[in-house]
Parts: C-alpha cells; structure tokens; sequence
C-alpha cells in the first residue's frame, strides 16, 4: 500500500513539528557521525603510526574540525542537499535525477554507471558500519572491566544478532528513543570534552587552520596517512543526504549546528587535550575521558548509540534496495512494512541476513575496531568523489549555473574529496579491498539485471504483436466471451502480452472485458494519485491502462484500478481474473551479454520474488501463464 507522507521541508514552518523532525534527525540521520569519536582519533595516530606529541595532536584536531566545516558544513549542508529528487537524497536518487534528463551520450551513460557503482558500494558500508560501531563501543568493556576482554568479540557479535533478527519488528517503537537517546550521547560527549578541555585550554590553538597547515608542511608524509583516520570523522556525511527525505533540510541543519557540530567538536578537542597530558592514553582516549566510576555506564550509553547508528545504516540498505528494484536495477525482492502509519519503515529479508553474516563475520576475522578502521572509509571515500561529480551535472543542466562557477565550485570539492581518497586508498592492502569488492559484485549484479531486462524486452519486442491488430482479428474472427474481466499484466504498453495470446490459443475464449496494465517507475520518488493511471478504451471490451509510481512506492495494482475514475472503465477488482507471465530465462549464444552473465541473470531471475506479490495481486484470483525466453 502505497502510504502518503507529509513533506518535511513544508511543515518544518510549524515549530512544534520542526522540533519533532529535528528530534528525530538526531535519533536517525546523525547516528554514524555522532559515534566516530569512539574511533576516529586514535586511528588517525594510528595507521599514521604518528608520535603522540602536542604539535601532532593540535594537527590532527585542526585537520579534524576543518574537515567537519568543509565536508559536512559546506559540501553536504550547504550544496549537496539542496540537489534533491523531490525531497529525497542519496546517491540514487541523485542518479536518478539524471536519469530524467538523461540523453543517450556515452558520457551520460558513464556517469550513470558511476552512480550505480557509488550505490553499490553503500552496501559495503552498510555492513562494516554496525561491526565497527558496536565493537567500538564494547571495547570500553576493556576499560571498565578488564576480565571481560576475551569476550569481547562474542558480546559484539551477539549485540549484532540481537540488531538483525529484531528487524522484522520494525522500528516504530525502538525508534521513539533514538532521538532522546541521542540527544543524551551528544551532550554527554560534550561534557566530557568540555571537562579536558578546561584543564588544558591550549589545545584551543587547533581552532586555527594555521595548525593544520603547519602539521602538513612539517610531517608531510604522516599528514597524508593520519588523514585516512580523520576522514572517520565525516564517514557519516552521505547519511545526511540520504535521509533528507524522512526530514527535510531545515531540521538537518537546526540539528546540525545547533548541537550535533558542538558536541562533537568539543568531545574531540577534550581528547586531544588528554592526550597532551597524557600520551599513554591514544590506546582508548575516548573512554579515557570519563571517570572511572563513569566508565561502565558510559559503555552502556555508547553501545545504545551505535545500535541507533547500525539501524540507520541497515534501515537505509532496506531503502536502497527498495529504490534500486523499482528502478529496475535489482529484481524484485519481498518488502515488507512493518508499520501501518510511518513511511519508510520497511523490512527486506534477504539484505537483512546478508548484512548480519557480513557484520559478524567482520567482527571475528579483523578482531578489533582497529583493524577494521583500515576496512572503512574507502567506500565512502569513493561515494564522495562520485556525489561530486553527479553534483557538477546538477549544476549545469538543472540549475542553470555559469560554468565558470560551477566548475570551480565542483573543483574545490573534488580536491578536498580526492585528498580522503588517497589518504584511504593506503589502507586497501589491510582491509580497504573489502568495500570495494562488495561495491564490485553489487555494481555487477545491477548492471547484469538491467542489461538482462533489456535483453528480454527486445527478445519480446521482435515477436510483438500490436493490440490493435489483435483486436482487428478479434472483429474479424469473433471469439466467445465469458463474463467478467480479465486484467493482463505486461510491461510493454501497447503490446498484446503474451499470456493473452497463450490463455486464448489454449482456451479459445476471452473475458467480455480486457484490461491490458503496463505499470510504470517515474525518475521521481512519488508520484501524484491524480497522475497515477491513464486509461485508453481500444474498444471491443479492451482497455490499456498504464500506472505510474514513483521509485519510492510500493505498486498496488488492484487499489489503483479500483481508484480511477473514467468513462465507461468500471470494475470490481476483487472480482477480476489476474494473467500474469512467469518467464524462463534461457541463456544462448545469441547476440547479448558474456555467457555468464547470461547464466548470472538466468539465476537472479528465477529467485525473484513473486510478481503477483510485488503488484499486490489476490493470490486466489492469479493465473501465472509461463513463457521461455532465450536471451
């Protein structure tokens, strides 16, 4: 059921409801970022193997705050955002807007390639994101109580379990505690920082960009490297733009500077003036900061935020899959909503379990937060660099902007984004392959099912047979008609669809009204119910009806039928006869794709979900009619 949704950027005037929104932004959209601090300073020593010395450390803290201006505050917040496919953000939804303006350039089709790579890689991040969160966390365990160190890896694990197989339930409850929850993290992160930073104000020097620049000039090389850890700083930035969608830019931004921006600036800098005192405590400076008395609560708190960070990534893969099948670019997959009100909240099981194996196997096989930091931040890095230039044809064929800006606007990010990705390409031999592995295999798998639903149709479409001539013969030949009416669902508008063709030669009859349904994704993530069918009477009994939703709904053919409202179309859905094509996909020799890919797509197509399910067809009133198709 397709659910209508208020847009958040029109009701975020109301400032009860901006509060709600922004409430819930803290709860959803700023889980990842908001948990870096348990990592991300010590890695940028780390996989620099620098030397904790105060000049090192008022370097990487004035590479850490200015990071966060330039990437979250000016990239994400202030342009990325504001290049939204109808309100919705993320990389495919960016693609997907250019896909609506899309010529058929063989540089266009790269750049859509390029999107569907960048997607692909968010599943890499979406399983390496609950792994490091939570181990990060229960690390403190560690700290706060020494004998549970050897399980800390099977705590973790089990945590993530708990996460996974929890899913079906929906977050509608669990989900009204994330933004308090989250509001208590931050400013609990701001406090501890705070309480450092007052014993130890000089670290207020890393304010100045001066610090950073000196810290680059000086330590060139280790610069380069600590730069793969302070880019865990902003790993969560494409989550910002993924999620304007459930609450609008405003709310974002109020959350963003208003408190998330603070916290974590202070929560940083309270490290690194620890760490000038106290050098020996690089091996957990975040769990440093705290009392003893306070480290144990604080492993509680800290596990509860990143179980919010995982459900943002892993509800966010549900989305991304969701998105990606309605585009046509992954097949059909059972969606489930898990809640009757709030929209977005969907359950896809196959990725579910997919992420849960991944996560824990990630968990035992690197064996510390450590180790899998060198496994994240490749994706994202990429992602960036790709957002950039997608950004860049926003610019020039939506916006309008003079090439000139555009061009160096586009420059200046690319240099900032470009950087990250050298500093983490150093870290693909220790980890940074994985990532881009997973984005290898989803991209292939995409580009397979596209490619091989092309191939389909054109197989189909030479042996086509246009309704009107059907319908001639029909006049010319008269057939028996049965009462009551048949829905043929095919995906080319203006075709008899084969199951028509098959149901008549072996039946030698028809119902007294045919109604042909091709359905049809719009670039765009909802579409209006005034716009959603078109119906076109062919005469002798026959209608063409086409539906359109956008990439962010669910179709429901029966529901739509029942909704239009046209001359002389008229019927009870619950009553009709739904013919539906179960297609045989066999890989040949012909002109196409490699053989196996052919046998890759043959595969995928067989374990695809149930169209009549996916339509939301009346199982008892399906008639599935099978066709062979070579490709």
């Amino acid at each position: 059921m397709t659910v209508n949704h208020p847009n958040p950027n029109q009701q975020s005037a109301n400032p009860k409801y901006l509060a709600v929104l922004t409430l819930g932004a803290l709860g959803v959209v700023f889980g990842d970022i908001g948990t870096s601090p348990l990592y991300a300073f010590r890695e940028a020593f780390a996989v620099a193997d620098l030397e904790v010395t105060r000049d090192g450390v008022l370097g990487v803290l004035s590479l850490i705050l200015w990071a966060l201006v330039l990437v979250v505050s000016v990239k994400y917040l202030s342009f990325v955002m504001r290049a939204d496919n109808d309100g919705e953000g993320g990389i495919l939804a960016l693609t997907s807007l250019i896909i609506r303006k899309a010529s058929q350039s063989k540089g266009r089709l790269a750049l859509i390639g390029v999107g569907l790579f960048g997607t692909a890689l968010l599943y890499g991040d979406g399983m390496i994101t609950p792994a490091i969160s939570v181990l990060s966390a229960v690390e403190g365990l560690e700290v706060a109580v020494p004998s549970l160190g050897p399980w800390v890896l099977v705590i973790a694990a089990t945590i993530l379990v708990i996460l996974f197989t929890n899913q079906h339930r929906g977050t509608a409850t669990l989900g009204t505690l994330f933004g308090p929850v989250m509001v208590i993290w931050f400013a609990v992160l701001a406090g501890l920082g705070l309480a450092q930073i007052v014993r130890e104000p000089g670290v207020l020097a890393a304010l100045s960009p001066l610090e950073a620049a000196q810290f680059v000039a000086g330590e060139p090389r280790f610069a380069f490297l600590a730069l793969g850890g302070v880019f865990l700083v902003v790993t969560g930035s494409e989550a910002l733009y993924a999620d304007m969608g459930h609450f609008g830019t405003r709310p974002i931004r109020l959350a963003w500077f208003g408190l998330v921006f603070p916290a974590l600036v202070l929560n940083y800098f309270g490290q690194g003036a620890l760490l000038i005192r106290d050098p020996e405590a690089i091996e957990n400076p975040f769990y440093s900061l705290a009392p003893e008395f306070a480290v144990l609560p604080l492993v509680v708190l800290a596990t509860l935020a990143t179980v919010i960070a995982s459900q943002a990534l892993i509800s966010g893969a549900y989305s991304l899959t969701s998105q990606a099948i309605q585009l046509g670019y992954l097949p059909r997959q059972h969606v489930d909503h898990t809640s009757p009100r709030e929209f977005g909240q969907i359950y896809v099981s196959t990725i579910n379990w997919l992420l849960m194996i991944a996560a824990v196997a990630l968990v035992f096989s690197f064996g510390s937060s450590s180790n899998l930091a060198a496994a994240y931040g490749v994706g994202v890095a990429t992602d960036m660099v790709i957002t950039t230039l997608l950004l860049f044809v926003i610019m020039r064929d939506h916006w309008r902007w003079r090439p000139a800006f555009a061009i160096g606007l586009t420059g200046a990010f690319l240099l900032v984004d470009l950087v990250f990705f050298g500093a983490n390409v150093a870290k693909i031999p220790a980890g940074g392959w994985f990532p881009l592995v997973i984005g290898v295999i989803g991209f292939t798998l995409m580009a397979t099912w596209k490619t091989g639903k092309e191939l389909v149709a054109a197989r189909g479409k030479k042996s086509e047979l246009p309704v009107e001539r059907f319908i001639a013969s029909i006049v010319e030949h008269p057939q028996a008609r049965v009462a009551g009416t048949g829905v043929y669902l095919f995906s080319q508008a203006g075709a008899t669809p084969p199951t028509l063709l098959t149901n008549l030669r072996h039946h030698e009859v028809l119902h007294q009204e045919i109604v042909l349904v091709t359905v049809e994704v719009a670039g765009q993530p909802r579409v209006p119910q005034a716009r959603r069918a078109t119906v076109h009477t062919l005469g002798e009994g026959f209608f063409q009806v086409v539906l359109l939703y956008g990439f962010m709904e669910d179709p429901d053919v029966p529901r739509a039928l029942q909704d239009i409202v046209s001359s002389g179309f008229g019927f009870d859905p619950v009553e009709a006869t739904y013919f539906i094509g179960r297609e045989t996909v066999l890989a040949t020799e012909l002109p196409g794709m490699q053989l196996w890919r052919e046998h890759l797509f043959s595969f995928m197509h067989r374990n695809s979900a149930s169209a009549a399910r996916f339509f939301g067809l009346p199982p008892d009133q399906v008639v599935e009619v099978g066709v062979q198709v070579p490709i």
